[in-house]
């Protein structure tokens, strides 16, 4: 049989976002990650975990860290008054973001101060960014893509491309219409918006939020296609601190669950599709 090349191999990145959100999301991570199961992760800076997460992440080199650009959650880093609530200085919630976005009441150079600023909070933590992503896919929002991805082109930092082309609707209605608005604010702002690498495909919208996640999981990691994946996914350990400022919370224990299952591990472990970091992009 003729060896796969690398064009036609099919090789994996599992990535759990929201690393450093809390203390328990990180650990659920963690486990994941030592059950061999997650490869990458994405961290959210200064939030409720930001502390334990560099911690965490600083001591243990195997798993690779990114970006999780936050412009919801908190307060920024830097002075950007288009995505922040004037008396609180905390940023906007996500539908105020997006009607700013869509209205053009969002200022390119503010996302790209905080964009770098977070960067920079990574960077002198001792943290070694491998890509950007973000949370809630703001950055597939026109006028934030554009910024961000300005600054990932000019690292030369994978940006993730939240765009599923190929997996078979897994979610229920809602996680489905996520999808299809996430896709199509994406090809959207693609006009003017700097080249960035991603891998060639991404899973993982339409599999939030399903009772099923485990047999979807296995689903598309056995239908994946040639070339380089992404499936995102959200594990996590669920306490008290993760209810007050979340509510993807049952569905993270899910999610971990799925991740942990011998089935799974076994599965993996076959080689095909090989598990790498963006690193290996």
């Amino acid at each position: 049989m003729r060896a796969a090349t690398p064009a036609t191999q099919r090789r994996l990145i599992i990535n759990a976002d929201d690393f450093g959100f809390t203390p328990s999301v990180t650990a659920g991570i963690l486990e994941a990650h030592a059950a061999g199961t997650v490869t990458s992760t994405s961290m959210l800076v200064h939030c409720a975990g930001w502390e334990d997460g560099v911690r965490q992440a600083r001591a243990i080199p195997t798993l690779g860290v990114g970006l999780h650009l936050n412009l919801l959650v908190g307060a920024p880093l830097a002075p950007v008054p288009s995505l922040t609530d004037a008396r609180s200085g905390r940023f906007l919630p996500l539908g105020t973001i997006v009607r700013r976005a869509l209205s053009g009441r969002i200022d390119d150079g503010e996302v790209t101060a905080e964009c770098e600023a977070q960067l920079a909070a990574l960077r002198d933590a001792g943290v070694r960014c491998t890509h950007i992503d973000s949370h809630r896919h703001v950055h597939s929002l026109p006028v934030i893509r554009r910024a961000v991805a300005a600054v990932a082109a000019g690292l030369g930092l994978p940006l993730r491309r939240p765009v599923e082309s190929h997996f078979r609707a897994a979610g229920g209605v809602r996680s489905q219409i996520h999808r299809g608005l996430i896709g199509v604010a994406w090809r959207v702002t693609s006009a003017g918006a700097a080249r960035t690498r991603a891998p060639d495909h991404f899973i993982g919208v339409s599999m939030q939020g399903t009772r099923r996640f485990a047999r979807h999981l296995v689903a598309a990691i056995d239908g994946l296609p040639s070339g380089s994946t992404e499936i995102m996914v959200h594990p996590g350990r669920v306490d008290e601190a993760l209810g007050q400022i979340d509510g993807y919370t049952w569905q993270r224990e899910t999610e971990l669950a799925a991740l942990l299952s011998p089935g799974l591990r076994e599965r993996l472990r076959r080689g095909d599709p090989s598990l790498i970091g963006f690193g290996a992009l």
